[in-house]
């Protein structure tokens, strides 16, 4: 945990955030490589799902409902794939995992930032892994920006 990424944000880490809770925070991941991708971060350090406390696991359902509701309202996400793959934690020696998930939201349509199209080439599919995540400082304020107005009236 004395190393632990996600335990010990810098100030330039949490410029991103777009919002927080009780026992979670958002953030706006660096990579944009689906518009307006979220990581939940759980706030204590915890390895697992299974270790969530109820009162966690109350907030999280929560925060998914308004989360996914937000991306729908503000950038037109057709539907979001949640995920909690925990795997590069363990390329380390001794892991020492710090529970978060990922939102990618999709696409049937264009999102249209600062005039600039971006198309969801795999609707309807799984989503790339090593897809390009970079998109114009501007439009990734933009999406911010919506994101965490929205959060946070």
């Amino acid at each position: 945990m004395k190393d632990c990424e996600w335990c010990h944000l810098s100030e330039e880490d949490k410029q991103f955030q777009v919002y927080k809770s009780t026992l979670w925070s958002v953030f706006l991941s660096d990579e944009q490589d689906y518009i307006g991708r979220c990581i939940l971060v759980l706030k204590r350090h915890c390895g697992s799902m299974s270790e969530l406390t109820d009162e966690e696991w109350e907030e999280l359902r929560k925060l998914v409902c308004k989360v996914e509701t937000c991306l729908k309202t503000v950038l037109g996400a057709a539907l979001c794939n949640w995920s909690c793959l925990m795997n590069s934690f363990y390329k380390d020696a001794d892991p020492d995992p710090h529970l978060h998930i990922h939102v990618r939201p999709r696409y049937d349509k264009p999102v249209i930032l600062n005039g600039n199209t971006y198309i969801d080439g795999e609707f309807g599919h799984h989503y790339a892994v090593n897809k390009n995540g970079s998109i114009p400082v501007e439009d990734k304020e933009e999406v911010f920006t919506r994101i965490r107005e929205w959060l946070n009236s």
